[in-house]
Formats: structure tokens, sequence, C-alpha cells
């Protein structure tokens, strides 16, 4: 399987691609947005600011949008699935629109929410995996205007915010399974067996 990560001057593409490979998949890490067009999977990585992210996508963003809504598969982590909806609080940039939506800011007394918590959903790509805690890093969150794109969720000062979203053959992570242990690249090895079916 070759995985496609867009390097869109955000941190984490290390960590993304040690992930991936270590579960068998070739990874090309491109700065150029429009390799995105021709990629047969897709990773949308992340940890940064949303005009910032957005910054060299937009160029390109109708011809994302279309590519994903044509059912490649693709992957967005954090930032990189909050950069698929609409617009976000964060800034002032249009999103890529795959996810019909903005992005809010977590309602928490304690922000950014970091560290481990449980994500609660019965979707396949978190078959077999048993301990389905994973990590977290953000201040803001995804609000989807179509309640069916949100397939997980998770709890935070009594407060549960969605953290696992799918639309066509692009699924989203509000954590980080490349910095979640064992469950984490089991959960990335489950979205390339996913991929592999839909290439």
């Amino acid at each position: 399987m070759r995985v496609t990560v867009a390097d869109y001057n955000v941190g984490n593409l290390h960590s993304v691609k040690k992930a991936f490979e270590k579960n068998g998949a070739a990874v090309d890490v491109t700065a150029d947005m429009k390799d995105l067009a021709n990629a047969d999977c897709i990773v949308f990585p992340g940890v940064g600011a949303f005009d910032m992210t957005m910054e060299k996508l937009l160029p390109h963003r109708e011809e994302i949008r279309e590519r994903l809504l044509s059912g490649v598969p693709a992957l967005g982590i954090c930032i990189g699935v909050q950069i698929l909806f609409g617009s976000s609080e964060e800034g002032v940039s249009e999103g890529v629109g795959l996810f019909k939506g903005k992005i809010t800011k977590l309602g928490a007394r304690r922000v950014p929410h970091m560290g481990w918590n449980s994500v609660m959903t019965d979707d396949p790509l978190l078959d077999g995996i048993a301990d389905r805690t994973f990590y977290f890093a953000h201040s803001y969150v995804c609000a989807a205007d179509d309640m069916d794109r949100i397939i997980g969720t998770t709890e935070y000062e009594g407060n549960e915010f969605p953290s696992l979203f799918r639309t066509a053959n692009t699924y989203g992570t509000q954590f980080h399974p490349e910095k979640s242990s064992e469950s984490g690249l089991a959960l990335i090895k489950n979205f390339i067996h996913f991929a592999e079916d839909r290439v």
C-alpha cells in the first residue's frame, strides 16, 4: 500500500510516517499539494493552527475535495481532520469543506485537552482493539452539521465531543493514533487494510 502524507508545515510528520511504515505501508511525504490529486491513499497529519495548515492547501482546495468525494481513501489526524470541515473559530481561512460544519472551541475548564482518553465507537476501524484509549492534544473540536458523519465520541470534563468521523472513504480522528502506542498502531493497520480494499 502506498500512502502519501501531506506536508503543510505542521508537526508530527516523522511519527506518522514511521507508524505507517511499521504497518508495512510505503510512505511518500510531499510538500507539493498537487501530488494529492494522484495519490492512492492520503494522510492529513497534524499538530498546528487552522489557517497555517490551510495556507498550502487552499490553492488546491476544490481538487482535493473532489478527489476525496470520489472515494480515494484518506485519514485526517487532529488538525488534519479539522481542516476537512468548512471553517474554524480558530482562524479566518475556509477549510476543504469535505465535512459540513465548523471547528469550535472546546468547552472545558482545562484547555487544551491533553493526554489519554477513551473513544466510544462500534466502527470496524477499531475492530480487534481491546484498549480504546488514545492520545489527545487539542483546543478545538469538530461540530459536524451531519450527525451521521460522527462515528465515535469522547468524554472530557463531563462533556461529550465527537472524536471519530467518516464520509465517503475518508476517516478523521481528533486523537493521534501515531502517538497512541499499540492501540494507535492497530488502528493504523486497520486503516491500511480498509484502504487496500478500496484502491
